[in-house]
């Protein structure tokens, strides 16, 4: 991260506690030296010079990855300095989501976390923190249109790819399942085309069916069982999201007589995405294969660095940055930190460094 003067550089510790701790301790250092030095918006104005409160808003709590998410807000605030008010749950309704924005700039907050629930839909509330000056970070998902400060975000692309790479190496041939997220999100658009797009050039001995459950257990426990009574030679399935989808689809294979251990005959080979600890459970039980590990804590951590750099004017540029991710400029032209997603299998399930080993 640069501001066109001089570059910012600090390397963090390997233990997530020490880390948050070093982070803390050089927080004034880092918010003074990197990003833009020009104040380019109302939102440093807004802010007064970082101080003030900040509502933070979750898009779902049914889910053990925002739960964990919402258990790291505090921890990641009072490393970096941020007054944040206790979290709003918008109980996946968008139009709630609204509301709370709403709410929260009426009792005076100088910055807001959201995790937008639509893409779309959530650039009204965004407008609205516009009009009273008060900047966003954008959490997990893109706005399509609207002002935020940055999106804290891992390449949801990627998610698709890998998933789709990690079951084409392991199945020549056959049907495989990809459980969709909702499409009215970038994040299931993205990692619903990336899955299809992969498959399609580089294993196209594969045939896709999807199932759209817009992020919603049920909605993916009756496609699936609809999907298995037609199709039941399916070899592979892509949950686009392990919290939600995990243990319906554990349940339905289960209630079908089609949940087979890893080697065992006729185990369908199942790729996940958030790297909750039920999911790494599920590796080390051979019920699945694999994940790609979702930062929760790190989004946690960026959302508060940013939304204090936002409140104190600073602004950010494109290009690789100090804590092992790239900012890249979306072609809304809003600007994006891209957090690192590793790959979780049986050979790296027990690494201590993976966030969903280090909480209950």
């Amino acid at each position: 991260m640069a501001d066109g003067t001089r570059t910012c550089r600090w390397r963090f510790v390997p233990s997530r506690a020490a880390r948050a701790l070093a982070v803390a301790g050089c927080a004034a250092l880092v918010l003074a030296a990197c990003g833009s030095t020009e104040d380019t918006g109302a939102a440093g104005a807004a802010g007064g010079g970082g101080e003030g409160q900040v509502g933070v808003i979750l898009p779902l709590l049914t889910s053990p990855f925002w739960q964990s998410y919402n258990d790291y807000v505090p921890k990641m605030a009072d490393a970096e300095g941020v007054d944040a008010l206790k979290t709003v749950n918008s109980n996946s309704d968008p139009s709630q989501q609204i509301t709370d924005i709403n709410n929260q700039l009426n009792q005076g907050v100088k910055g807001l976390v959201v995790a937008p629930l639509d893409s779309a839909a959530i650039e009204a509330g965004l407008d609205q923190a516009e009009r009273k000056g008060v900047p966003v970070v954008a959490v997990d998902v893109a706005p399509d249109k609207g002002k935020v400060a940055m999106v804290v975000r891992a390449n949801n692309v990627a998610y698709g790819e890998k998933a789709c790479e990690y079951l084409g190496g392991q199945i020549p041939s056959g049907k495989v399942v990809q459980i969709m997220g909702d499409l009215a999100s970038v994040n299931g658009r993205e990692r619903s085309e990336a899955f299809r797009s992969c498959v399609k050039e580089k294993f196209p001995k594969l045939e896709v069916l999807e199932i759209p459950a817009k992020w919603e257990s049920d909605t993916a426990a009756s496609k699936l069982d609809t999907l298995l009574n037609a199709n039941p030679d399916i070899k592979g399935i892509y949950l686009q999201a392990g919290g939600v989808y995990l243990a319906p689809t554990l349940q339905t294979l289960k209630s079908k007589g089609m949940l087979k251990k890893t080697g065992e005959s006729g185990h369908i080979t199942i790729v996940s995405n958030d790297g909750i600890p039920q999911e790494y459970e599920a590796i080390r039980n051979g019920e699945i294969d694999a994940t790609v590990s979702q930062p929760a804590d790190l989004y946690a951590q960026y959302g508060m660095y940013y939304i204090k750099a936002a409140m104190q004017g600073k602004t950010f540029e494109p290009g690789p940055t100090d804590h092992g991710s790239e900012i890249v400029k979306l072609p809304s032209g809003i600007l994006e930190d891209q957090l690192p997603a590793p790959l979780v299998t049986k050979e790296n399930v027990d690494d201590p460094e993976l966030w969903g080993n280090t909480v209950g």
